[in-house]
């Protein structure tokens, strides 16, 4: 999958998405960045944080899978947005920040949309 060409589409389905962006297991960015013209909320340092913990929480939730299913997404709603993670197999993160007042299941249904047409 071509995660720059995936990302883009994401950013250009909803105005109200800020940030879309792939990382690998290793937290390596692999695709993806902030809405041109927006600033990010978050320092340099702090975003990677958010990353590693993302990364955590996915090997995390990865593993309770056995019990559980897979897990296709979480979403944590802050006062100043929402953060949404989705698994893209075993390999991949797709991190995804909105507006508050975004649609949720508008949001998901298009992002699980452009996941499954972008499949190589």
């Amino acid at each position: 999958m071509n995660y720059e060409t995936f990302c883009s589409q994401i950013l250009e389905s909803n105005p109200k998405i800020r940030f879309a962006t792939v990382y690998d297991e290793w937290a390596a960015r692999v695709g993806g960045g902030m809405r041109k013209g927006l600033t990010s909320l978050l320092s340099e340092h702090k975003e990677n944080e958010l990353v590693t913990l993302s990364i955590i929480d996915w090997k995390a939730r990865k593993e309770m899978s056995k019990w559980l299913g897979k897990t296709k997404y979480t979403l944590a709603e802050y006062d100043l947005v929402k953060r949404f993670s989705f698994y893209l197999g075993d390999d991949h993160l797709l991190l995804v920040s909105t507006e508050k007042d975004v649609d949720t299941d508008t949001v998901v249904d298009k992002i699980i949309k452009l996941y499954y047409k972008n499949q190589d």
